[in-house]
């Protein structure tokens, strides 16, 4: 395989970044990935050429010490040249070979590996279908976003966040739903990003079902407890996808106890 046509800095495993793994298995290009488990994310110096740092360079008098905002707490190290590259400062960080641009947001790295790819995934030389996956791109990225609220809370639920999940995910599923009447894949008759995009981040989602006890404790019940009944098509096509080998050598384990749920009922 050719040299990486990108590199990734992010917590690890992370489903956001499974996406670009995927579609670089599918369209033949390496990815590089760099990075360690979310509570260990906070001794390494981020960079392009992110590594961890022995523990006496984790002072607060170190040139890349930062105050974590969002997401991580505490000390963090991010170099001048990561936030230059990344303004937001988050991760999942990509940077083109080299270091010299930085491409922050999953599908928007996503995106990038794609165009590397040759853009098969990506509609091809077809800007109306191009454009079409990026329509459900847009769509995947508000229900993302509402999940990962969702899921960070599940500690201290509340009746509105949950709410705000309900009214999330029943629009975008009705959507993917009703995509998948018409034709064999969300965006088209082929397989493309806007499927693996989906796959990633509504599995990331059903982690909700490893939060029962908190949301009974709340009065409040599972979100997807109907959901193969209610949108058998946006399911099967998850479930049916996670199987690929291109798929699974990512998603491994993660999706079995939903699987075993399923044959249990």
């Amino acid at each position: 395989m050719s040299e990486p046509v990108l590199r990734i800095f992010s917590y690890l495993p992370n489903p956001r970044v499974w996406k670009s793994l995927i579609t670089a298995d599918l369209a033949g290009v390496a990815v590089d990935t760099l990075g360690d488990k979310p509570a260990k994310l906070g001794t390494w110096l981020w960079d392009y050429d992110a590594r961890e740092l022995p523990e006496a360079e984790r002072t607060a008098d170190h040139p890349a010490a930062r105050t974590g905002r969002r997401g991580f707490s505490g000390r963090l190290f991010k170099s001048d040249a990561f936030l230059a590259a990344h303004p937001f400062g988050t991760v999942p960080a990509a940077f083109s070979p080299g270091g010299e641009v930085g491409i922050f947001e999953s599908n928007s790295i996503l995106r990038a590996v794609a165009r590397a790819g040759g853009g098969g995934l990506y509609g091809g030389d077809d800007p109306y279908q191009a454009s079409r996956i990026d329509s459900f791109l847009d769509a995947n990225l508000v229900f993302a976003r509402e999940a990962q609220v969702y899921l960070l809370a599940m500690d201290n639920i509340n009746p509105h966040t949950h709410q705000r999940m309900q009214a999330a995910y029943e629009f975008y599923l009705a959507g993917i739903e009703s995509a998948l009447q018409h034709t064999a894949c969300i965006s088209g008759a082929e397989l493309s990003i806007a499927d693996i995009s989906f796959v990633c981040d509504f599995a990331q989602f059903l982690r909700e079902g490893h939060y029962e006890t908190q949301l009974e404790t709340a009065g409040l019940a599972l979100i997807s407890a109907d959901g193969l009944q209610e949108y058998p098509r946006a399911y099967q096509h998850m479930l049916a996808l996670s199987e690929r080998p291109e798929f699974a050598r990512h998603l491994g384990t993660y999706l079995n106890w939903f699987r075993e749920k399923v044959e249990a009922v």
